[in-house]
């Protein structure tokens, strides 16, 4: 029984860990988008896909309401989007989108767990060629025909459709679409009255590496140390 407990209980750190992380970077996601937009989300198209994304992770609107409040308070902090590139072992590509507010705080860490995890830090381009930025919609497939709503969303940039898995691994429709296409894509899917599970935009590989069970460990450890640091926002990869 203890060793039970104990697993359990470890995971139950784990869904905390990860829904604090998923806060967090929200959170940071609905002060930039306040920034640029204004705190009007009628207005504000990246303020109502936070919105969204808040919603599917299960963040209290007290939280979302307070990020907002410190969007428009006189004390901001300024977060800068920046992309760090690298590899992890066995040559796997990996980006890393971060909202920093010290640009030498992040960049220290960044390269200090590429390093303990046998990766190594590149150069801007020497990684994100590799990645096709596109718009990514995740929507619950209850009452939607996927053929149907592929002929209706092409002309909005749609260029693919399929399944996946949300933030809770419950069964999702997969909509992706050109960087170019997001903000039409998002419109249409608006004027049709559906309402995304999540949205947002993520690097697409090009051509993924595939790996044996243990060198993949290795790479998924990286990133999992990449995702704890407080000034990750996301970390995309070309693993299989």
């Amino acid at each position: 029984m203890g060793r039970i407990f104990e697993v359990r209980k470890s995971s139950m750190f784990a869904r905390w860990d990860k829904m604090a992380k998923n806060f967090t970077r929200i959170g940071k996601e609905i002060i930039i988008a306040v920034k640029a937009g204004g705190p009007d989300p009628s207005a504000n198209a990246a303020l109502r896909r936070c919105f969204q994304n808040a919603r599917s992770v299960g963040m209290p609107k007290d939280r979302v309401e307070a990020a907002i409040k410190r969007a428009q308070g006189k004390e901001l902090v300024n977060y800068d989007e920046i992309l760090y590139e690298g590899y992890g072992p066995h040559g796997v590509a990996i980006l890393v989108e971060t909202a920093t507010d010290n640009h030498v705080r992040t960049v220290a860490n960044v390269k200090s767990i590429f390093n303990k995890g046998d990766g190594v830090l590149g150069n801007s381009g020497s990684v994100s060629f590799q990645f096709k930025k596109m718009g990514v919609f995740k929507l619950n497939p209850e009452g939607l025909s996927a053929e149907d709503l592929e002929l209706e969303l092409i002309d909005a940039g749609l260029d693919e459709l399929g399944e996946g898995t949300g933030e809770n691994e419950e069964e999702v429709l997969v909509l992706r679409c050109a960087f170019t296409d997001f903000g039409s894509l998002q419109k249409a899917l608006e004027e049709k009255g559906i309402n995304p599970l999540s949205s947002g935009l993520e690097w697409i590989p090009t051509t993924t590496v595939e790996l044996s069970e243990d060198q993949a460990q290795d790479v998924l450890k990286l990133v999992d140390k990449l995702e704890q640091d407080e000034d990750v926002q996301k970390v995309f990869h070309n693993l299989q």
